[in-house]
């Protein structure tokens, strides 16, 4: 049951992932495209492992649209859009960066590098596919895959990593880095992960953004404020294990209210705030992600 269910959470991702995808051009608004994707998950029988995530161009990842976001995406972005479905907890988690359709102000060489930057986080993922098998260790993955990226003149994100799964638990332990590492923990037939390789040309490191739209209950804790036991509890009864956005909270409560609770709620530590991402020197960043499970000989991609 529980391959099962990795399988067809890794199924609905991957169509509307590629439905999704062809969606992206010049004057889509970025709200439009997140709830696309949260609604056609929900369509095909899953739950939302995630806030839909759309990040374009210097934004590396985390980015969801809060409640009436008037962010519209451009032609010639580098869009990077990261989403995730799950069944009874099994998760499928997939993510794309696609070239915005449309007129666009970028030369010829800035349109080739985009190009260039998306093949690469192709050919990083495929190689890191290429590797994992039973007993791999976990340093050799990110060595390959640094290898790929800067033979092709690009640099991987450094302080991103992909991420082992279990049921409702997005991040559970293990992390796949995209860099040469002396991790020797070595990988488990039956490891569930997703390998997510980052490519820029600029100094290959993120940094926190302002915008923080997506969060993760951690703990209820003591508060005066009716209201906001009321925000913690609602959280605690509906989104238990795996993060939520912000925006799916103003269905219950006033929108400015709310912006503050969740401030006090993540300073206190009762819920976890995933701060947008931003590549340190505002350089583009392209992403390919996959979900895998580890065999003896290789491993299965639940969402190709």
């Amino acid at each position: 049951m529980e391959i099962e269910s990795y399988e067809k959470s890794g199924k609905i991702v991957s169509k509307v992932r590629d439905d999704a995808s062809k969606l992206i051009k010049d004057g889509l608004a970025i709200i439009d495209l997140v709830e696309f994707v949260e609604s056609e998950i929900i369509k095909a029988g899953a739950g939302i492992a995630f806030p839909c995530n759309v990040s374009v161009n210097e934004i590396t990842a985390h980015y969801t649209s809060p409640l009436n976001d008037e962010n519209i995406i451009s032609g010639g972005d580098l869009v990077k859009l990261d989403l995730g479905a799950e069944i009874d907890g099994y998760i499928g988690d997939s993510a794309v960066t696609i070239i915005s359709e449309g007129d666009s102000d970028l030369n010829d060489d800035e349109i080739a590098k985009n190009e260039n930057l998306i093949e690469a986080s192709d050919l990083a993922l495929e190689t890191a596919i290429s590797t994992i098998k039973e007993g791999m260790e976990i340093g050799h993955i990110g060595c390959e895959v640094e290898k790929v990226i800067t033979e092709l003149g690009f640099v991987p994100i450094r302080n991103l990593s992909g991420h082992s799964l279990q049921q409702w638990n997005l991040h559970s332990g293990l992390s796949i880095p995209s860099v040469a590492s002396n991790d020797s923990i070595k990988l488990k037939e039956g490891d569930v992960l997703a390998i997510e390789p980052f490519v820029t040309d600029g100094d290959g490191y993120v940094d926190d953004a302002n915008s923080t739209n997506i969060f993760k209950f951690e703990k209820i804790r003591p508060f005066r404020q009716t209201y906001t036991k009321k925000v913690l509890n609602n959280i605690k009864t509906n989104y238990p294990h795996l993060p939520f956005s912000s925006r799916w909270l103003t269905k219950e409560f006033s929108p400015n209210r709310l912006n503050n609770t969740l401030r006090e709620l993540s300073q206190s530590m009762a819920i976890y705030p995933y701060h947008a991402l931003i590549e340190k020197t505002g350089a583009r960043v392209a992403q390919k992600e996959h979900t895998i499970i580890v065999e003896k000989e290789g491993c299965q991609i639940t969402t190709k």
